[in-house]
């Protein structure tokens, strides 16, 4: 029987296949590290990319801040013209209000009473003056809740004004102003 030693073929495929694994070892290490740069490179290239988007939102985001604060100006300019405009409207409306009012003072003023002060706050108007005597200022009170265009009279004070007379009273009173309902008014 021939005798054949196996050992150093046996050696020699050891060592071949100590280096095909290595060879693949390397292989799939050089694999692997362009893998994870490839990786980073993508995962870099969508930050970029984000922070791009992101820097194109912010600035648009300052451009309709601006458009908005713009915006909010314009509108208060407009809420100011139109309180200038209602403020004006009503000071239109009201003018010849302040002439019929005026004319029923005077209207309803009965002989032996002056008024030294007139002064209006809201609708009421604060009556301050002089009469001969209290009946003269009953008659005024009377006359001016008579009228049409006043109301509701009050006497504040009632003092002697002996400067002008034996029975002369100095007075302040108070009375609202309301316009008569006209059957225009009530209609609409």
């Amino acid at each position: 029987m021939a005798q054949i030693n196996l050992l150093p073929w046996r050696e020699e495929r050891r060592q071949e296949l100590k280096r095909g694994f290595l060879v693949t070892l390397a292989l799939v290490a050089v694999l692997g590290a362009g893998l994870v740069l490839l990786a980073d490179r993508v995962v870099n290239s969508q930050i970029d990319d984000q922070r791009a988007r992101n820097a194109y939102l912010t600035q648009n985001i300052k451009a309709l801040d601006e458009q908005v604060a713009e915006i909010r100006e314009l509108q208060k300019r407009r809420n100011q013209l139109i309180d200038r405009m209602r403020v004006i409207q009503e000071l239109q409306g009201t003018r010849p209000l302040i002439v019929r009012v005026l004319d029923q003072l005077v209207r309803t003023i009965p002989d032996g009473v002056f008024y030294s002060s007139l002064t209006t706050k809201g609708k009421k108007i604060n009556i301050e003056g002089i009469a001969e005597s209290n009946n003269r200022v009953s008659s005024l009170m009377r006359r001016l809740d008579s009228s049409g265009w006043l109301t509701g009279p009050n006497l504040d004070k009632v003092s002697a004004a002996t400067k002008y007379g034996d029975q002369a009273n100095t007075f302040y009173l108070t009375v609202s102003v309301q316009p008569p309902v006209t059957s225009e008014e009530g209609e609409e």
